[in-house]
C-alpha cells in the first residue's frame, strides 16, 4: 500500500508504525515536504518556531517526493511535487502498488495521485476531516462543489471515515454507492496514558511552577490561540464563575498555546483583576501530559473544528471534557452528562452552564473522566487497523479482512 500526504504529521505518525507491524501490510509513505521534520514558523501559533520533540520517521518506509514548490506549509498548490506516477507505477518489484491511500482530496498533489493510480489501475482509498458544518458556503461554491464530487466518486474505490459527521459528509457528497470504512480518528493511547501516569507523581512540581493550590480545581484549554478556537469565550464564562463583583472564580484557569489572540487575551485577563489565569504559552507535544494531569476539566470551545485530537488525548488522561457543538469529535467521543459536557458554540452563558454542572462536585468531574477513559479506550489505532484491513479486502481480494 502507498500512502500519499503532504507532510510527516505528529499525529499520523504513531498510527503509520502501527500498521507498518501489520506482517501482510507492506506500507510505503510518499510525503510532499518535510519541513515539519526541519521545524518551521507556525502562523496558527503566532509565528512560534516549531519542531517536534516526537519521533515523525521512525518505524515505517518513507520517502520524500521531488519538489516542485514547497513553502512550508499545506495549501491546494503547495506542496507540489513531481514523479508521483514513476513511483506508483513500481513498488520496488518492477509491478504496480496493490492500493493508494491518499490524505484529503483538493491539492493538486491528491489529485495528481488519484488520477495516476487510475491510469495504472491501481484502487484509491481516501482519507480526510471535513464534514458538513465546517463553514458556510456560497450557493455557486456547493453546485461547483457537487459537480467536482461527482468526478472524483467515478476515481476513488472507497472513503475512510474518521467519524460519524465525517461518514455524513462522504454519504452527502459522495453518495451511498462508495463504500465505506471506519478508519477512527484516533491517536498513540498507550503513549498518552503512560505519560499522565508517569506524570501524577511530578503533579506538585508543575502546580509549584504555576503557582497553583492544590486544593483549587483548573480548568484547562490548550491549543492555537486563533479566533476559531474561542478562548476568549472560553475567558468570559471564566468570568461568570465569579461568586460575587471583584471576587475571583474558585477554580484556576490554565491557558496552554499561542497564537493571533495571545495579547488580546493577556490583556482581557489582566482587565478581569483575577490572580487565578495562567498563560503557558506554546508547549510541545511530550509536554502536555503534565498539564493534563493537573486538570480537573479540559475545554474546547471551537467553532468549525473538524476534530479535535487535543480531546483524545486528554480523555487518555482520564479528564472530564467539554466541547463546543461544532468540535467534530463530539458525536462520537463526548455525550453531555457523561464524559463531559455539550455546549451551543458562540453561547457564552452555555459554556459557563457547562462549567458549572462539570465542576459541581469534584467526584462529578473525576467520574465523566473515568467514562471518558473508558469510552477512549475503545477508539484506537486497533479500531484503525481492523477497518484499513476491511478497505484493502474489498479493494485488492489480497488481504483478509479481520
Amino acid at each position: 500500500m502507498a500512502y500519499l500526504v503532504s507532510h510527516p504529521i505528529q499525529y499520523q505518525a504513531p498510527l503509520l508504525r502501527r500498521i507498518a507491524k501489520e506482517p501482510d501490510i507492506d506500507l510505503t509513505v510518499f510525503f510532499g515536504s518535510d519541513f515539519s521534520v526541519k521545524g518551521y514558523k507556525d502562523e496558527g501559533f503566532g509565528g512560534v518556531g516549531i519542531k517536534w520533540d516526537v519521533p515523525l520517521l521512525e518505524g515505517y518506509k518513507h520517502h520524500f517526493l521531488p519538489v516542485l514548490r514547497d513553502h512550508a506549509r499545506v495549501t491546494p498548490t503547495t506542496p507540489m511535487n513531481y514523479g508521483i506516477a514513476s513511483r506508483l507505477r513500481d513498488c520496488g518489484d518492477g509491478t504496480p502498488y496493490d492500493a493508494l491511500w491518499v490524505h484529503g482530496y483538493a491539492s493538486v498533489n491528491a489529485l495528481h495521485a488519484i488520477t495516476a493510480a487510475n491510469a495504472l489501475g491501481i484502487p484509491v482509498l481516501v482519507r480526510a476531516e471535513s464534514w458538513l458544518g465546517d463553514r458556510e458556503r456560497s450557493a455557486a461554491k456547493l453546485a461547483a462543489k457537487k459537480l467536482f464530487f461527482r468526478t472524483l466518486s467515478q476515481m476513488i474505490d472507497g472513503v475512510l471515515p474518521i467519524g460519524t459527521l465525517n461518514s455524513e459528509y462522504w454519504s452527502y457528497y459522495l453518495g451511498e454507492h462508495v463504500p465505506q470504512f471506519l478508519v477512527p480518528y484516533a491517536v498513540d493511547n498507550e503513549y498518552f496514558q503512560q505519560r499522565s501516569t508517569e506524570a501524577a507523581p511530578r503533579r506538585g512540581e508543575l502546580r509549584r511552577e504555576l503557582a497553583l493550590s492544590p486544593d483549587r480545581p483548573v480548568i484547562l484549554f490548550a491549543s492555537k490561540l486563533q479566533r476559531r478556537k474561542r478562548a476568549d469565550d472560553l475567558l468570559e464564562a471564566y468570568k461568570q464563575l465569579s461568586p460575587a463583583p471583584g471576587q475571583e472564580p474558585h477554580p484556576y484557569l490554565v491557558i496552554v498555546g499561542d497564537g493571533e489572540q495571545r495579547e488580546q487575551l493577556e490583556r482581557a485577563a489582566r482587565q478581569t483583576g483575577f490572580s487565578s489565569i495562567r498563560f503557558c504559552g506554546f508547549r510541545n507535544q511530550s509536554e502536555l501530559p503534565r498539564f493534563f494531569d493537573i486538570a480537573t476539566v479540559f475545554v474546547l470551545p471551537s467553532r468549525h473544528e473538524p476534530w479535535g485530537l487535543i480531546v483524545n488525548e486528554v480523555m487518555n488522561a482520564g479528564r472530564a471534557v467539554i466541547v463546543s457543538d461544532e468540535v467534530g469529535c463530539q458525536s462520537d467521543l463526548i455525550t453531555d452528562g457523561v464524559e463531559g459536557a455539550v455546549f451551543p458554540a458562540g453561547s457564552v452563558e452555555g459554556l459557563a452552564d457547562a462549567l458549572r454542572r462539570t465542576l459541581v462536585t469534584p467526584e462529578t468531574a473525576a467520574e465523566m473522566g473515568r467514562k471518558g477513559l473508558e469510552r477512549i479506550n475503545r477508539w484506537s489505532f486497533e479500531e484503525d487497523v481492523r477497518g484499513f484491513r476491511q478497505a484493502l479486502a474489498a479493494v485488492t481480494k489480497k488481504i483478509a479482512a479481520s
